[in-house]
């Protein structure tokens, strides 16, 4: 897989200090990465790029909306996502990224490519459980929904409510609160 070529920084022309770079991610960065689970993305990434002598920061923050379709109903919805992430590149040997907070980048390299921390970024700032707002305030009316109400058990609720305490739990309650 060939690397994006718009999300390389050429660090070595680079002052040392502050740099900013702005991307608009679209559908079709995903589509590199063979990731097809959202349905249309329009995320911004505000990278803050700072030049050290000896090292590299990277303060990623990202910001948008991502179109999924729902865990429960199947019904696309727009997802609202935020986050950020802090990279050190330092410079050694080999190349190495074992860890995730630092990479290690060998002597002698010029750019570095950003791609794949937006997308790792951008993946790790979804919900786990993807759940359509309708859903939640009452307000989809959905043929799924419909269907899961109907094959819900029932009674269950309904029937703890209506059962009585056995009078001997209540005299062993009283044995706990006399201390």
């Amino acid at each position: 897989m060939k690397p994006l070529k718009e999300y390389d920084i050429q660090f070595v022309g680079l002052k040392l200090g502050k740099h900013h770079f702005d991307y608009q991610i679209g559908k079709k960065f995903f589509e590199h990465f063979e990731y097809d689970d959202f349905n249309a993305v329009d995320v911004k990434v505000d990278l803050l790029f700072e030049k050290k002598t000896t090292l590299l920061e990277l303060h990623f923050e990202i910001s948008g909306t991502v179109n999924i379709n729902c865990d429960t109903s199947n019904e696309p919805y727009d997802q609202e996502i935020e986050g950020e992430f802090d990279l050190v590149v330092k410079f050694g040997e080999e190349y190495n990224d074992e860890n995730e907070d630092i990479l290690i980048l060998p002597h002698g390299e010029y750019e570095l490519n950003v791609a794949q921390n937006i997308y790792e970024l951008i993946i790790l700032s979804m919900p786990i459980k993807r759940i359509h707002p309708g859903i939640e305030d009452g307000t989809l009316q959905s043929e799924v929904l419909k269907k899961l109400e109907e094959l819900s058990p029932k009674g269950s609720e309904e029937k703890e409510q209506t059962e009585e305490i056995d009078p001997r739990w209540n005299t062993l309650k009283k044995l706990l609160t006399d201390k």
